[in-house]
């Protein structure tokens, strides 16, 4: 899997010569030879933010960087990077400098700097990382589905569980599974399903979705540890894989029921197929 990281790189050194021109996730994640789904994915466990953040940061370091050293005027400096407005450029630019443009100007303002971001993989002692490769024939899962954006997700993803949690036992779906599945650039919907039982109605409300054949690397974690193994995966382990590749457009989270401890086993897949 080394060659996505060398893919990574030269996303990053696409999305530098860029940032002045219409970025768009899709030639991003081209360059990296990952599809959308996997290169956000990827990218945030890398990285610590999303794609759109890293683009926001450095388009706003070097808004500064124009404002304080040149005479351009702020409309100009505004569509340069992206913003169709002095307004929406001039809020974006006070959220992250603290200050608006003009006052950028001024002798001696206070400006943040966010330098580029370069990858590097280094070994720095061994860690261990729990998983099985295990193939699965297809099955079908039930629940309700929501359209979610990478660049929100991670706040917005555990909101709706809340409000499904929220419905206590009358929910039509206890909530079995979490899947991610790849909906196309930023978007892809989240689903929160049980097995679907085909002799038994589809709930009002509720949809099903077959989840293809496939390989799958089964990760065991908990909830306390769902994040960190999350980023483990993506930045540890997928690096390191040799013989796999990712496959299909999808991966899921299994919550099964509490042990006697009271702790809730979860299980992280990540579709695989052979290189």
């Amino acid at each position: 899997m080394q060659g996505w990281i060398d893919g990574i790189r030269a996303s990053m050194d696409y999305i530098e010569a860029n940032l002045t021109e219409d970025l768009q996730i899709d030639g991003i994640a081209a360059v990296a030879g990952l599809s959308p789904f996997y290169y956000q994915r990827i990218f945030g466990a890398l990285c610590g933010m999303t794609v759109g953040e890293y683009i926001r940061s450095r388009r706003m370091s070097l808004a500064a960087q124009d404002l304080a050293r040149t005479e351009e005027k702020i409309i100009g400096i505004a569509l340069k990077y992206g913003y169709d407005s002095p307004d929406s450029f001039a809020r974006a630019f006070q959220r992250f400098h603290g200050i608006s443009p003009s006052d950028a100007r001024e002798p001696g303002a206070a400006l943040r700097s966010f330098a580029p971001l370069h990858i590097k993989i280094s070994l720095e002692g061994g860690s261990m990382l729990d998983y099985s490769i295990v193939e699965k024939a297809p099955f079908t899962i039930v629940g309700v589905k929501r359209p979610f954006n990478s660049d929100t997700s991670y706040q917005e993803i555990p909101k709706f569980w809340d409000e499904w949690l929220a419905q206590g036992e009358d929910r039509p779906v206890m909530g079995m599974f979490g899947v991610c599945v790849d909906a196309g650039g930023k978007d892809f919907d989240y689903w929160i399903a049980d097995i679907y039982l085909p002799w038994k109605d589809v709930p009002e409300g509720c949809e099903t979705k077959l989840i293809p054949g496939s390989l799958w690397a089964q990760f065991p974690c908990t909830l306390k540890t769902l994040q960190s193994v999350n980023t483990q995966i993506w930045s540890e382990w997928l690096p390191s894989l040799q013989g796999y590749t990712l496959g299909g457009d999808s991966s899921l989270e299994i919550y099964l029921p509490q042990d006697e401890k009271g702790e809730m086993p979860v299980y992280i897949w990540v579709p695989l197929k052979k290189a």
